[in-house]
């Protein structure tokens, strides 16, 4: 391989744009100055965000081109219409992994392997942590080493990555706020993650059903929010995902509603059962949920604080598994804990566990639902009360199929 180039700050955000968007959007790609332009200064998935004009771009390719970087092509017979396509992932042979880890860097700056987990899953599908992991390692130890690990700084649970394709700014290496991983609870992979969901909740399962089985008692907004979910679905069956010992579920049946209970633990459904013998409640995945046998399906689906142990990169296809088997005008709920980062409680209940609780951002949820499809969202946050020994902010969401 040839030596790395060194870009300043305006062609690294160029050539990454041009690498994102020749995997992204094929179909628009190559790119005019313009969409170049557009991809640059674009708002999502970039750090920092900037306002590039047409003539910085412009003098910004030809500057790649000159560092044989980038190349023209005209699209199209008669065209005149100047494009541009990117040259250096295919001159210096890099591998799709490490093309993606370095878009990542180039776009986003300094990132933790878990980060880039999440923010390359478009250009690459890493299967957990420790693939990244070992690409970016390879891409240090190579005979030309394209990324440098950053020290750990205070307070930053892991440490950072920087490319190495020209120089990045000390402050936001040095000091810049920690990404916040959401993606540590995939280290070992979906299955072991999900073993050990089974293994805790079986293990409290008692002793969780007998503190929170009437916690509704003191939550009236919580307890308004679940009537009104039996009001919107409209006599059709509702179903709680990941129900644990079934009081949600069993509240929204003494509210009128046809309901049922689904949970991934044995164990929990047991209780469930013992303790509302009137409400159906099955073993399931909520990732594999179907409609009714009776009815063209669900008048509403609830996820109430059942989406805690996923990654932030596992929500868009949850919360889609979640919204599909929706009957027209039904209604999709979440309930979730909100914040930043993974809290790993070892003891819960009184019992000796190993579970990580992820906090996601709300903005982040919203979107992931706008996304979905669902129309007519609207969503309550609140803070904790402390009171009750809650340490964390919830956030509730409501939104309906079209």
């Amino acid at each position: 391989m040839v030596d790395v180039p060194v870009l300043d700050a305006a062609e690294q955000r160029v050539l990454g744009s041009l690498l994102e968007k020749e995997i992204t959007v094929p179909a628009s790609y190559p790119m005019s100055i313009n969409s170049v332009r557009a991809a640059c200064n674009q708002s999502s998935s970039r750090e920092p965000v900037v306002d590039y004009d047409e003539e910085l771009v412009h003098r910004t390719l030809r500057a790649l081109k000159d560092k044989e970087l980038v190349a023209l092509t005209w699209q199209g017979a008669g065209s005149r219409v100047v494009k541009y396509v990117q040259t250096f992932a295919q001159r210096r042979g890099i591998a799709p992994d490490e093309r993606a880890v370095l878009t990542v860097l180039l776009l986003r700056g300094p990132q933790p392997a878990g980060a880039l987990k999440s923010r390359a899953e478009r250009l690459h599908p890493f299967s957990d942590r420790t693939e990244v992991e070992a690409c970016l390692a390879r891409m240090a130890g190579g005979e030309t080493a394209m990324v440098r690990e950053l020290p750990r700084q205070p307070g930053q649970q892991d440490s950072r990555w920087i490319h190495l394709l020209g120089p990045v700014e000390a402050a936001e290496a040095a000091a810049g706020p920690m990404p916040v991983d959401r993606e540590s609870v995939l280290e070992a992979g979906p299955g072991a993650r999900d073993d050990k969901v089974r293994a805790a909740y079986a293990a409290v399962a008692g002793s969780y059903a007998e503190q929170l089985g009437d916690e509704l008692a003191g939550l009236p907004f919580e307890s308004w929010l679940l009537r009104r979910v039996v009001e919107l679905s409209d006599g059709a069956p509702v179903i709680e995902v990941g129900t644990g010992p079934g009081h949600i579920a069993a509240f929204l049946a003494a509210a009128g509603a046809e309901a049922t209970g689904v949970d991934l633990t044995p164990e929990m459904v047991d209780e469930a059962r013992r303790r509302h013998p009137g409400v159906s409640y099955q073993v399931g995945d909520l990732r594999r949920l179907m409609r009714p046998t009776t009815h063209d399906g669900w008048g509403a689906v609830l996820a109430w604080y059942s989406l805690i142990h996923f990654a932030a990169s596992e929500l868009p296809a949850v919360i889609a598994s979640l919204a599909r088997p929706l009957r027209t005008d039904g209604w999709l709920v979440l309930a979730l804990h909100t914040g930043a980062g993974v809290r790993t409680v070892s003891d819960w209940f009184g019992h000796e566990i190993d579970l990580d609780f992820v906090l996601h951002d709300p903005a982040d949820v919203l979107a992931t639902v706008g996304q979905t499809g669902l129309l007519d969202i609207e969503w309550y946050h609140r803070g904790p009360f402390t009171s009750r020994g809650e340490t964390t902010q919830r956030l509730y969401v409501l939104a309906r199929k079209p």
